[in-house]
């Protein structure tokens, strides 16, 4: 699977989260209803100061049990304490470029990329959602990698 080396600044991303693990047989439930809660729900229209249009969901505190997981956007400055946040940190990742079903494209890529050989720092990971055409997404994933 080919992907660039990128080096992005910080980003404060504001939503709904929860934790999970891959071990978790509930994971891909606990993932889908946060992404369900933050569209139906209104939560993406609410969140004050946001940077772009652009979906994000967030990995980030690893731990051997698992992972924090975010279902937020990007904000210029923290002002919905009402919400969960995260900071992905400045630093080095691998971007993945994926198009295709939101759902299916991006649990291959993951599956694909559990499998190669990245040196991850596991200091926050996140999908950005480009578009929100379901079966026609254009999503660029980046991992956390070490310089």
């Amino acid at each position: 699977m080919e992907y660039e080396i990128v080096n992005l600044d910080k980003k404060i991303v504001v939503g709904v989260g929860a934790y999970t693990s891959n071990d978790d047989p509930n994971m891909g439930q606990v993932i889908g209803d946060l992404w369900t809660k933050f569209f139906q729900e209104g939560i993406c229209n609410t969140i004050q100061n946001r940077a772009n249009e652009y979906a994000i969901g967030l990995y980030s505190d690893y731990t051997q049990q698992g992972y924090h997981v975010l279902t937020g956007v990007e904000v210029s400055e923290l002002n919905n304490s009402n919400l969960e946040s995260r900071v992905i940190p400045a630093g080095t990742y691998a971007k993945f470029r994926i198009h295709g079903n939101m759902e299916t494209a991006v649990r291959n890529a993951w599956e694909k990329i559990w499998d190669m050989d990245l040196d991850r720092t596991f200091t926050g990971d996140f999908e950005e959602y480009l578009n929100d055409d379901y079966n026609h997404a254009d999503i660029n994933l980046y991992v956390a990698i070490k310089k």
